[in-house]
């Protein structure tokens, strides 16, 4: 069985209220929640949430009955693995053993259905523990990150011998795009965090990938979904 997952909190300091936020008609969540309810290759979907209306809406759409999340599940230090372990065993408790876990940020909605695909099909052909969406970094630490040193003087963040004078020249480096993450139940109930095992990237196109965390950002993804809804 394969469970689709999405993470909420109630709270937002950068974007108030965002998870339920209206994007061209409906909430934020929906855009993701959808995908998953709708994805031939996933059998149930579950929400945790310290959120009662984010709950309420989500089990009418169809999606199962597991209770608000813990309160200790629901601060701001509390980190996205202790939720997805929390909510792996309340979807084994409800429907029996999992082979994949698969987690959409509701935050990151321009994804496209063969995201989710290209995730799912990387997670079976590998076996990693986990399959983590990322894409080209804008930025490279190799060439055009800087750090202060101890005299707050600027220096490249990863220097390599020589010096590197065109980005061509710098090691590929991409950006952890919190958008869709395939995980083995196995390594999930194991480890504690993130990066423990075999993690390996499915790269998105960066414009799939935006992540609303300002109010910038949630002005540039509605701007792009009506361009993809105007076609």
């Amino acid at each position: 069985m394969i469970v689709g997952h999405i993470g909420v909190r109630k709270g937002s300091k950068g974007v108030p209220g965002k998870n339920f936020r209206d994007l061209l008609g409906k909430p934020l969540i929906d855009w993701s929640l959808e995908q998953l309810l709708e994805h031939p290759r996933i059998d149930a979907v579950i929400v945790s949430t310290d959120d009662e209306r984010i709950y309420n809406h989500s089990v009418a759409k169809g999606c199962l009955e597991m209770g608000l999340r813990p309160d200790e599940l629901a601060t701001d230090g509390a980190g996205k693995w202790g939720v997805w372990q929390h909510s792996l065993e309340k979807a084994v408790e409800l429907m029996g053993e999992v082979e994949a876990f698969v987690d959409l940020d509701c935050t990151s909605p321009l994804r496209e259905m063969e995201d989710i695909d290209g995730a799912l099909d990387a997670f079976f052909e590998e076996k990693p523990d986990m399959i983590m969406s990322c894409t080209e970094a804008r930025k490279n630490p190799y060439f055009n990150l800087v750090e202060p040193d101890e005299a707050g003087s600027l220096r490249i963040s990863k220097p390599l011998p020589g010096g590197v004078v065109a980005r061509q020249q710098a090691p590929v480096v991409w950006e952890h795009a919190a958008s869709t993450y395939v995980v083995s139940p196995a390594y999930l109930r194991r480890s504690q965090a993130l990066f423990e095992g075999r993690v390996l990237p499915y790269l998105m196109l960066p414009e799939r990938c935006l992540d609303i965390d300002s109010e910038l950002d949630f002005k540039i993804v509605e701007c792009l979904m009506k361009e993809r809804i105007n076609g």
